[in-house]
């Protein structure tokens, strides 16, 4: 049960974030693109914006997908930690905690699942255990 509830959370937490990350390099699923996402960027003062949603976008895009395989899983909570780390401070870390108030209460929430699996281990259906 805990092998199939770890393989759960990594998967839909790390395609999540593949979307995400597909959503500002490419413009699909609804994204705009690194141009699109840079432009906004720019807009709450990240700059330069296309370089930074390029960045951002590979973090979870490569974020996701290693976590949701369970590959280098410390690594990639690390890349998924950055991204809502900035998050929380460019964009709803002044809105206080709640999302009711677009505040940070959901970024933290996916700091602590990322966190936590790396610290506990991806499980036994991971690239992570069959490697070790």
């Amino acid at each position: 049960m805990l092998a199939s509830g770890l393989l759960l959370i990594r998967l839909v937490v790390g395609l999540l974030f593949v979307g995400h990350g597909a959503q500002k390099l490419f413009g699909w699923l609804g994204g705009y693109g690194p141009k699109g996402t840079g432009g906004w960027m720019e807009s709450i003062g990240i700059k330069p914006g296309v370089l930074m949603a390029v960045a951002a976008g590979l973090m979870e895009l490569l974020g996701g997908a290693l976590f949701a395989v369970g590959l280098l899983t410390p690594l990639a909570a690390l890349l998924i930690t950055m991204t809502m780390l900035g998050a929380i401070v460019k964009v709803h870390g002044q809105n206080g905690i709640w999302a009711t108030n677009n505040g940070y209460e959901y970024p933290l929430v996916l700091i602590a699942v990322v966190v936590g699996i790396a610290l506990i281990g991806a499980g036994p259906y991971s690239i992570d255990a069959i490697l070790h």
